[in-house]
Order: structure tokens, then sequence, then C-alpha cells
């Protein structure tokens, strides 16, 4: 079925140049990479269809996407009561000197902004593993886009500071022999978890953390509001022949 959004089509040839673009910022071979292709392409057909609309131009495509999403695209930084509240409220993740093994298994989105995009496969399996943990081992072999994959997800022994915050705030937060029950974003991607191992150390104090948490913070919420302003979008659009996952 032919693609196509608001009335203009995305045709065959299109798809494969925006493959090829992905390929050679390294984005892995797999069959996730066409899907990746086309949805970046919707997304930025309809985020460049929305800065003609109000008015936004700039030197290329990027740099007009940028500047839309920067105008439109609105959020409050978090301020001291709620980083200490979500200190509070997750006080297991700020300890230190404490040491975890995990395991897991790492879904690589398209470059862009259809990163979030690849959530429907893998929550599906996260769903399989929380019926059939044993599994764990044999599906990251078989999905997973990290080196890791070979050796069934195992990363080893490490502490903090070692891993990125979104990993490291999930495996600290994640009892021995549990998976994480949510999928973890990160700069590199979607992860499913099992922590196989923790063990303690000491809690560091609110004022040592609180600007790397705010800033943590506040880069959550932009994550937000910018998936609500796509999906207000993705809503308001005339796309035929796809269906975005993330937005259905």
């Amino acid at each position: 079925m032919t693609i196509s959004v608001n009335g203009t089509e995305i045709n065959e040839a299109t798809i494969a140049a925006e493959m090829n673009r992905a390929r050679a910022a390294g984005h892995p071979e797999g069959e996730h990479l066409r899907d990746s292709a086309i949805q970046e392409l919707i997304l930025r057909k309809l985020m460049l269809d929305q800065a003609a609309k109000v008015g936004v131009s700039a030197g290329s495509e990027e740099e007009t996407i940028g500047t839309l999403l920067q105008q439109e695209v609105t959020f409050n930084e978090v301020d001291e009561a709620g980083c200490r509240s979500f200190y509070e409220e997750n006080s297991a993740s700020f300890m230190q000197g404490e040491m975890a093994a995990a395991s897991h298994i790492l879904f690589t989105p398209g470059e862009g902004l259809g990163a979030s995009l690849v959530k429907a496969k893998a929550e599906g399996i996260l769903a399989d593993l929380q019926k059939n943990p044993a599994a764990f081992a044999a599906m990251a072999r078989e999905h997973s886009a990290c080196p890791s994959g070979k050796e069934g997800g195992a990363l080893g022994q490490f502490g903090r500071g070692q891993m990125v915050p979104e990993f490291e705030q999930a495996v600290f937060s994640t009892e021995p022999g549990q998976i994480t029950p949510e999928l973890i974003e990160t700069q590199f991607g979607y992860h499913i978890i099992q922590v196989t191992d923790r063990k303690g150390g000491d809690l560091v104090s609110f004022d040592e953390v609180k600007e790397r948490l705010q800033a943590y913070l506040t880069d959550m919420e932009g994550r937000k509001a910018t998936h609500a302003y796509l999906a207000d979008l993705v809503k308001a659009a005339d796309i035929q022949g796809y269906q975005l996952p993330a937005f259905a």
C-alpha cells in the first residue's frame, strides 16, 4: 500500500535513501531499519509542514525542525522541590559504593526524532519476559543490538557512575532477580534490564546530586513534551498506508 502524509507520497526511492543515510550514521542492519526510516520520514514531513504553516524557516530542514521545536515545545525546568521529591521517593538510586550486575536487551532506534518509535516490539518482548524471565538470555541473543547480546545480554558487575543515569537508576532501583517493569530509554535506545546481583552502599546527600538531578529531570520533561507535541501532529495529520506504533 502506498504511504502518504497529508497527500504527499513517500515512495520506495525516498525510503531507500533514508535507510542508506541511517546505515551511514551507524544504525545496525536489521528488520527495524525500514520501519525506522519510514517513521523518520513521516515525522520529518509533519514537522516541516507545521513549520511552513507557522512561518518557521531556516537554512536547512534540520535547522527548520530544530527552530520549530524550540518555538512550539514548551516545558518547565524542574525546580528544587521537584528534585527533592524525586530524591526522597527514589533514595535507592542515590547510594554510593553500591555494586550491581545486570543483563540487558538493547533496541536501537533510528537516528533523530524517530527515536521513540521502536517501542512496540520492545514492549511486546518485555511482556513476554515478565511471564517467562528464564528466556532472557535467549531473547538477548536473538534481539539485542548490543555486543553483549552474544553473551545473553550479560554486562558483568559495575558501580555507580559507570552507566548512563537512566540505566543506572533503573538497575539500582530493581531487586536482584527482577526485570525492570518498563522499558528504560537512554541515549543508546530502549533497554530491557534484568538485575542479577546488588550490593549496598551509603546514601549520597541531596546537595551533592541536586545539579545533576535537576538537569536529568528537566531533560526528561523535554522529551515528554516533544513526544506529546509529535503525537498531536500525528493525530491531526492524514497518514495513509502506515501506522506509527508509538502514537497508535
